[in-house]
């Protein structure tokens, strides 16, 4: 079971050093015992769908500029995921934990992008961009903008120091492995939630865009979300 998520996660690419990597990380027998997989998969799942920071990005974005701007900030929250579960893997986040420095320094950080977010989300003119008016640029600087977001929150990092542990077999060894291929596997999922929240809440913006006034009102209600979550990273404690 293992290999064959692992085998739709990175196909085969007809470069030698691919191989290598899949031989070195799969080694003719699977990483996770395939139960425990399962349970990984219906936790991740649950936790992606709760309401959290990441969901309420896509939401407001798909709403307001379309389902391709909502996938497109997916595509880049995503990204920073796999900086986190890479981070943890590597015992990265771990030392991110002890620093109160380094904790401190990516927590302010992040809050004040997300501030800058919210202020810059103000002072837009109040017009939803319409699908069709979605730029390659624009759309690129969206997943910029998911990158930045996620991997400036370092409550992200010691989430996952605490989650990708509990479902990893010490015993078996390669234990980085182990947590490197379960956060590619939460990659995978938190994908195909969040560019199917983006298609319906994109629908949802469609309507929304055919009522006067109410462009405004969207964008001072993404405003007050990177507000809020911005103002609550800033307070918060490990």
């Amino acid at each position: 079971m293992g290999s064959f998520i692992y085998s739709i996660l990175f196909p085969y690419t007809g470069y030698p050093e691919c191989n290598i990597i899949s031989a070195y990380i799969i080694p003719g027998e699977e990483l996770i015992e395939t139960t425990q997989l399962i349970y990984f998969i219906a936790a991740s799942v649950a936790l992606t769908l709760l309401p959290g920071p990441d969901i309420l990005f896509v939401l407001t974005q798909s709403i307001s500029q379309g389902k391709k701007a909502g996938m497109a900030i997916a595509s880049g929250l995503c990204t920073g995921l796999l900086f986190h579960t890479t981070a943890a893997a590597l015992g990265v986040s771990a030392i991110l934990y002890s620093s109160a420095v380094a904790f401190s320094f990516l927590k302010y950080a992040g809050a004040i992008y997300l501030l800058y977010l919210a202020y810059m989300t103000i002072k837009e003119e109040g017009k939803l961009a319409s699908l069709e008016s979605m730029r390659v640029t624009e759309l690129s600087l969206l997943y910029r903008r998911g990158i930045f977001m996620n991997i400036l929150n370092p409550k992200v990092s010691l989430f996952f120091l605490a989650f990708l542990p509990q479902f990893v077999d010490a015993g078996s060894g390669n234990v980085p492995q182990q947590m490197i291929f379960l956060g590619a596997v939460f990659f995978l999922q938190a994908m195909v939630i969040f560019f199917i929240v983006s298609y319906f809440a994109g629908m949802i913006g469609i309507k929304i865009m055919e009522k006067p006034d109410l462009d405004r009102k969207i964008n001072w209600v993404k405003a007050g979300i990177y507000s809020i979550i911005g103002i609550e990273l800033a307070l918060s404690n490990k």
